[in-house]
């Protein structure tokens, strides 16, 4: 213990009036190295306004930006067995659940919501990477399908924003299993002729790039968010060759046709609106300016990597 921080330093802070400042006020931009207000930054939907760098954002607070006015109607998830598998490494798998819970205030890796965005009915499926890096488990497995459930009880689109390292190891086969059921409930959707938008964020990669990530109707990126399988370093160790520059970015992959299109956070929410009428065919209000009439989204099967 530490005398003089725990006990002199307060005390003297008492006797002079003086108050505890947050350490966190000021953060620093990973890519200039600038630091921002935290306020400032937080106004910005945390996107560094001189860089352009997207900062990792929660779950809530994605919810938040997106939906007009904030206001959403949290989507219950359903409960599922814990630890399944017994499973232990360096610490038990349930003492890692309550730690992820504490940190993020979540019970697992997925939040959904129901609300509008400028006026259209959605449904919206977040998963937050603080919890466990948005490792998919049977808990965000059954979350996710609870939400195709819901989107399909209301006739609603759904919009997916991935945030995932891929599966979650704790639950072995049980999570590799979420990937077929995931797909199935993204079948049902589109069976249902609703519209199914996915906005990849960084990091995207693993069993979820390999699922319900990439079978999207439309594929919406951030800037420079990191999407794949396999992580640039194993690729590079297991074919013994240097990878290019931007290799798995957000803008490399939409030059290759893997990626539609590469959005700022800031315009995220009026380019799916847009999108979304075009795809339901609702009858716009206004005519829109000219330079922002969006081209119609390209079917799945109709897209062809760029040479």
């Amino acid at each position: 213990m530490n005398w003089i921080t725990n006990y002199v330093r307060p005390k003297i802070n008492s006797m002079l009036g003086r108050r505890e400042m947050p350490e966190n006020l000021w953060i620093k931009d990973p890519e200039s190295g600038e630091m921002v207000f935290h306020k400032d930054l937080e106004e910005n939907q945390y996107v560094i306004p001189s860089s352009g760098h997207h900062m990792k954002i929660s779950a809530k607070e994605r919810l938040r930006f997106f939906f007009d006015d904030g206001r959403y109607e949290a989507i219950d998830n359903p409960k599922v067995v814990t630890d399944p598998l017994k499973f232990r490494d360096e610490k038990r798998y349930v003492d890692r659940l309550k730690d992820a819970k504490a940190k993020t205030g979540m019970e697992d890796a997925i939040l959904s919501g129901t609300g509008k965005i400028d006026g259209l009915p959605v449904v919206v499926t977040v998963q937050d990477f603080a919890f466990m890096g948005g490792s998919l488990g049977m808990a965000a497995g059954d979350a996710i399908i609870r939400a195709f459930g819901v989107a399909l009880e209301m006739k609603r689109p759904l919009i997916l924003f991935a945030a995932s390292g891929g599966a979650r190891m704790q639950e072995g086969i049980l999570s590799l299993m979420q990937l077929p059921r995931t797909t199935v409930a993204v079948d049902r959707l589109k069976e249902a002729g609703l519209p199914y938008i996915v906005v990849l964020t960084n990091p995207t990669t693993g069993g979820v790039t390999a699922s319900y990530a990439m079978l999207g109707d439309v594929h919406i990126a951030e800037p420079g968010a990191l999407i794949g399988f396999a992580g640039p370093r194993v690729i590079e160790q297991t074919i013994r060759e240097k990878l290019p520059e931007g290799f798995q970015r957000s803008e490399y992959l939409m030059d290759h046709g893997m990626v539609d299109m590469v959005v700022s956070r800031l315009e995220l929410k009026s380019t799916i609106s847009s999108l979304l009428k075009i795809l339901t065919k609702t009858p716009v209000a206004a005519k829109a300016a000219a330079g922002d009439v969006l081209p119609p989204a390209v079917p799945a099967q109709e897209r062809r990597p760029q040479a």
